[in-house]
């Protein structure tokens, strides 16, 4: 059996960081652990907090399964991890502002040119464009998994609308209402200032043309949308308006809100849809989500998107294999948190290699996401392992595969009592004038005994993620 890495418990003794949590996981009685966590899911029914999966009949709004067991990180773990994301945030920026200009790292050989520039997300109307503050990526979500003390893998990366930040805030509240002796008796960095960072950093890359304090808005899809909650949430907390497509109109060379005192100019749009709804007379011309002329006025300085159009090429799986190469070449710097070994199955050796061993790898679509679209080897039957086998020999540049990791494992709180269950980390890496993030992260817990899936969508549930201070 494979030797998973325990977060709590090493030498059957409790580690350091969790001594906090022993005699309180202990010390609970079955019905009260109950009791609380039926009141965690009645607070997260009541308050909204939910997600839609399309093309599922059942329940349209499902709560995500909250687990009361917190994740723990020390001071200098968290510290390691830090210095690692923003560096990779550094790299994905500076890799998009040279692809959509002189493409140097494809000039030097460094990356190739077809997995750039024939990439579905590769927007070719921002070519020649720097965005203010050349950022592309306001938003990074770093997908992160540990097998180790010190051994922490980024197993991807997400550039365009990373999700989940309102379930990394919610546990926490959700904590704190439920245990509040918990965080007197332990020293826990807070996380509260998410919003204040999160509108800082958008105001912080208003266009050249904004000559006053920037106005902020949140651009989502509509109530129909599977994170929506999210967008309201995070409207509210910020303080900025939420609004649809046809609550804009552009006027000219800038962007204006409806409202009930006449129109309002906007500055900085945080949209919460994909490029190809922003502008139906620049993409999807059957769009009725977006603005229409807003990419013009984007293009002219006379409004920022966060993220910016065509961030999403710096996301695909297939690019996530270079990204050590982008810190080397545009910063000079060795990469302080490792890839994944990779394999390209577009590349003949490597899917030789991956051919003859899909019962031992998780094999992913390139563009694929919340664990749809993925093969894990060593739990599939030989029937599934046959019939994406076809899959891969009839697109091989559509897949990458990796090894089975042995994901850390996290005590959560199931039937029987307190079992060990795979975890994965998203901290949330804001980029603007500054880069920042907040001491914590989406924890997400695979709730399936032996299940390495996280996603929500396939069953996984949230933790709090606690970060010890010095």
């Amino acid at each position: 059996m494979t030797p998973y890495f325990n977060e709590m418990f090493q030498n059957n003794a409790v580690r350091p960081p969790y001594a906090g949590l022993e005699g309180w996981s202990a010390d609970m009685p079955a019905d009260i652990r109950l009791a609380k966590q039926a009141e965690a899911e009645a607070l997260f029914r009541r308050i909204g907090i939910t997600f839609a999966v399309y093309g599922e009949g059942g329940d349209p709004d499902r709560l995500i399964p909250f687990d009361m067991f917190p994740r723990v990180f020390t001071h200098s773990e968290w510290a390691k991890l830090e210095r690692g994301i923003k560096q990779r945030a550094r790299a994905l920026n500076a890799f998009l502002v040279d692809v959509y200009g002189r493409g140097e790292i494809v000039r030097a050989g460094r990356i190739p040119g077809k997995l750039v520039y024939q990439n579905d997300a590769y927007e070719k109307s921002v070519c020649g464009f720097v965005p203010p503050k050349g950022v592309y990526s306001h938003i990074v979500g770093i997908d992160i998994v540990r097998t180790g003390p010190g051994e922490f893998y980024v197993l991807e990366d997400n550039c365009r609308t990373p999700s989940g930040v309102s379930y990394m805030l919610e546990s926490r509240e959700m904590m704190m209402r439920m245990f509040p002796d918990l965080f007197r008796e332990n020293r826990i960095e807070p996380i509260d200032s998410y919003p204040d960072k999160l509108r800082r950093t958008l105001a912080s890359v208003a266009p050249a043309k904004c000559d006053r304090a920037p106005t902020v808005v949140i651009l989502t899809p509509g109530h129909f949308n599977s994170a929506y909650y999210e967008h309201s949430f995070l409207a509210d907390l910020m303080g900025v308006e939420l609004v649809e497509g046809q609550d804009l109109f552009v006027d000219g060379a800038f962007v204006y809100m409806r409202t009930t005192e006449g129109p309002k100019r906007v500055d900085v749009i945080y949209r919460r849809l994909d490029d190809a709804f922003i502008d139906p007379l620049c993409f999807r011309p059957d769009s009725m989500l977006g603005v229409p002329g807003l990419m013009d006025v984007y293009r002219s300085g006379g409004v920022s998107i966060c993220s910016a159009p065509g961030a999403g090429v710096a996301d695909d799986k297939a690019v996530y294999t270079y990204v050590p190469e982008m810190i080397r070449f545009y910063l000079g710097e060795e990469p302080l948190l490792n890839n994944v070994p990779t394999w390209k199955c577009g590349e003949a050796s490597d899917l030789k290699y991956v051919d003859e061993n899909l019962h031992e790898l998780v094999v992913k679509e390139v563009h694929g996401s919340g664990g749809y679209g993925m093969l894990v080897g060593p739990k599939s039957t030989k029937q599934q392992i046959e019939e994406f086998r076809l899959l891969i020999k009839a697109d091989p540049s559509n897949y990458i595969a990796q090894p089975t990791l042995a994901l850390s494992t996290t005590p959560t709180f199931v039937e029987e009592g307190i079992a060990p269950r795979h975890v994965d980390l998203r901290p949330y890496c804001l980029v603007g004038e500054r880069i920042e993030l907040v001491p914590g992260g989406l924890t997400r817990v695979a709730l399936r005994e032996g299940s390495l899936v996280v996603n929500s969508s396939q069953g996984g549930g949230v933790k709090d993620t606690w970060v010890l201070s010095e």
